[in-house]
């Protein structure tokens, strides 16, 4: 358990085992999500990605990608298209 003191404007110093653990550093965010009687602090940009993956679970399979080659594949598909649409226009 780590401990923190909380300053006349509402400030507190994350322990350094607490700001390990989250990954977070110097001008990083960090967020608070209340979860029933318990407030839970999280680092702010893990918690995007997961959203982010929770996101796009699926699509992978629904666009056939099944290994780093297919998506090699579908960058240099996508990076032919945009080049025909700008040499066309």
């Amino acid at each position: 358990m780590e401990l923190a003191k909380i300053t006349s404007k509402g400030q507190i110093t994350i322990p350094i085992a607490i700001r390990r653990m989250l990954g977070v550093k110097d001008g990083d965010k960090v967020m608070f999500v209340q979860e029933g009687n318990k407030v839970v602090m999280m680092n702010a940009s893990v918690e995007a990605l997961l959203e982010v993956q929770e996101a796009f679970k699926g699509v992978a399979d629904n666009l056939g990608i099944t290994d780093d080659q297919d998506v090699v594949d579908m960058v240099r598909e996508i990076r032919a298209e945009r080049i025909g649409n700008y040499v066309c226009e």
